[in-house]
Order: C-alpha cells, then sequence, then structure tokens
C-alpha cells in the first residue's frame, strides 16, 4: 500500500487498469500502450494484476474487469469498470493534465 500511495502522489494524472490474466483478451495491453504513446510523459500509465494485488483491490473495492481509475495528487478524480477504447482514456487523461 506504501508503494501504491507514493506511484499516486504525483501532480501528473495515473491511469491505473486493474485486471486480471484472464480477461487481458477482451482489454489487449495495446490499448494502454496506444494511451502511453499519445499521452508521453504527461502522465503515468499502470497496470495492476487483481490476483497478484489482492489487498489493494479489496482496499479500493475492484468488483469488476478491468476497473480503471485515474489518481492526481493522491486523489480519485475518475473510475470505470468495463472496458475503454484508447481513444477514450486519452480524452478522459487529458482532463487532469
Amino acid at each position: 500500500m506504501t508503494k501504491f500511495g507514493d506511484i499516486i502522489s504525483t501532480g501528473k494524472p495515473v491511469l491505473i487498469d486493474f485486471y486480471t490474466a484472464w480477461e487481458e483478451v477482451d482489454n489487449p495491453a495495446t490499448t494502454l500502450r496506444s494511451v502511453a504513446a499519445a499521452l508521453g510523459d504527461k502522465a503515468k500509465i499502470i497496470k495492476i494484476d487483481v490476483e497478484k494485488n489482492e489487498f489493494l483491490a479489496e482496499a479500493l473495492r475492484v468488483k469488476g474487469n478491468p476497473t480503471f481509475m485515474i489518481y492526481k495528487n493522491g486523489e480519485m478524480k475518475w473510475r470505470q469498470t468495463g472496458n475503454q477504447d484508447a481513444k477514450t482514456l486519452i480524452g478522459l487523461v487529458k482532463q487532469y493534465l
């Protein structure tokens, strides 16, 4: 949890994708690569495997996968469960630049 706190406490927006390995087919990593390429160093893009980080997922009440969250300065700004396309995610993150 301490490391997670450090990650989200930045002034840049942080887009987090909570996922499980078995659902990766439905929302491929290429989506996040496209988001990262479009935003460059203006934002952080992170994938967190729910099965490997059960305590964190429970603490944040992640019930469905994928669940996306955007944090800035340690505060959750946006959250959505379900697949999102790269264009939508880019637009959402840009709101918090």
